[in-house]
């Protein structure tokens, strides 16, 4: 009887360690599969826009290997696409949307393609209306990348929609087309402006440009903004507060934007 227990015992301990040695093994293919690959992250942020809202219908994210090559060819989804009807006004001031996260083969990534359905809406004084969205707008806008991608490493890009060149006014109908204006960030290159904006009982404007690049965004009801994806270089800041109130508009001038790096302007006075 003692005999059996012994025996028992010692194999259930051979079947733990088996058991133990086989999830090691499993977890290092895992481990060795990911770092044969890279891990693409694309994030969705808006410049502000004259609407009280601009809902996008995001149905997927797709990418290409050749850039050169047709049209229709070599076209993949990202996967795992965190679709759905998004407000781009909510997507200011430093917010962005994750749209997604996934791992890609090594190797060239030429384009980047943002693929919308047909539910897309404008809301003015209140009142939603739809917006009109040619097909070869929903087949997808290409945003040219023509970057190679490394095993194991991750390269984030953000993808900053522009809401008042994105709307037009279909003619004499009265409706809306929208035809999206998307700046393509790769955020590996880019920095960050942040401050805030005092007095803050109303939104302002604030807007980073110079002569290749323009990014804007709208104050918190804090008066603290963020202005990301800011390729490097030397920008002007102008800060505008909302009409009405009296304040005149400020600027800042000859700030630089390092690669990597955050540049904080701490508070910015408008009187």
């Amino acid at each position: 009887m003692i005999s059996r227990k012994l025996s028992f015992r010692k194999f259930t301990s051979f079947l733990m360690a088996a058991i133990a040695l086989t999830t090691f093994a499993s977890c290092s293919d895992d481990d060795t599969q990911n770092d044969k690959n890279a891990r693409v992250v694309v994030h969705m942020t808006d410049a502000p826009g004259d609407y009280d809202a601009v809902f996008v219908d995001v149905v997927d994210v797709m990418i290409k290997a050749d850039a050169t090559a047709s049209d229709d060819a070599g076209w993949t989804s990202l996967g795992g696409i965190r679709t759905g009807v998004y407000d781009l006004l909510s997507l200011t001031g430093g917010v962005t949307q994750l749209l997604a996260d996934a791992e890609v083969p090594p190797g060239p990534l030429g384009q980047i393609r943002l693929v919308l359905g047909n539910n897309n809406t404008v809301v003015i004084n209140g009142e939603s209306q739809p917006l009109s969205t040619p097909s070869a707008q929903q087949s997808g806008l290409k945003l040219q990348v023509n970057q190679t991608l490394e095993a194991g490493e991750m390269y984030e890009f953000l993808l900053d929609f522009d809401v008042d060149q994105s709307i037009v006014t279909a003619g004499s109908s009265g409706g809306f087309i929208l035809k999206p204006v998307i700046r393509l960030a790769a955020m590996e290159g880019t920095g960050t402006i942040t401050g805030e904006v005092q007095p803050s009982m109303e939104v302002s404007h604030v807007k980073a440009a110079n002569s290749a690049n323009t990014i804007s965004a709208y104050t918190d009801a804090n008066g603290n903004f963020s202005l990301n994806g800011v390729p490097a270089g030397t920008y002007q800041i102008t800060v505008t507060p909302k009409a009405g109130l009296g304040l005149s508009v400020k600027t800042v001038n000859n700030v630089v934007v390092a690669s990597g790096a955050t540049v904080d302007l701490d508070v910015i006075f408008v009187d």
